[in-house]
């Protein structure tokens, strides 16, 4: 069985990184209130990375980036998915409702001239 829990609260995290800086050590916050130590150290460590001042050896992204890199992860899957699908339509993959549609020629898809021009070229 997997011993997970929920995250903890953001207010609680933030109480005991205060306790930590009043001098308290993570070993005794631990102790207290029921945590590990290496996650009280891990929070005081990101509580120094929020305020721009981290710990030495303890380089790391901080809370807003680490969010910003979530959201353009996520927005970088879409894109790639969309990207993925248009691919497949354009070699003339079948369409949802069962309809294959011709693969574009090579010149259509170079060529910004629009698909009216080459009608009227065509004999």
């Amino acid at each position: 069985m997997s011993k997970t829990r929920p995250p903890y609260p953001a207010e609680f995290r933030e109480q005991i990184v205060e306790l930590a800086r009043a001098g308290r050590t993570p070993a005794e916050l631990a102790r207290e209130f029921g945590c590990s130590a290496q996650s009280v150290t891990n929070w005081i460590a990101q509580a120094a990375i929020d305020a721009g001042k981290p710990l030495p050896g303890k380089d790391g992204l901080s809370s807003a980036e680490r969010d910003e890199l979530a959201r353009l992860r996520r927005e970088n899957r879409r894109l790639q998915m969309e990207r993925d699908i248009l691919a497949k339509r354009l070699r003339g993959a079948p369409l949802p409702c069962g309809i294959e549609t011709p693969a574009p020629s090579l010149a259509m898809r170079l060529d910004p001239r629009p698909l009216a021009f080459w009608r009227l070229m065509t004999p």
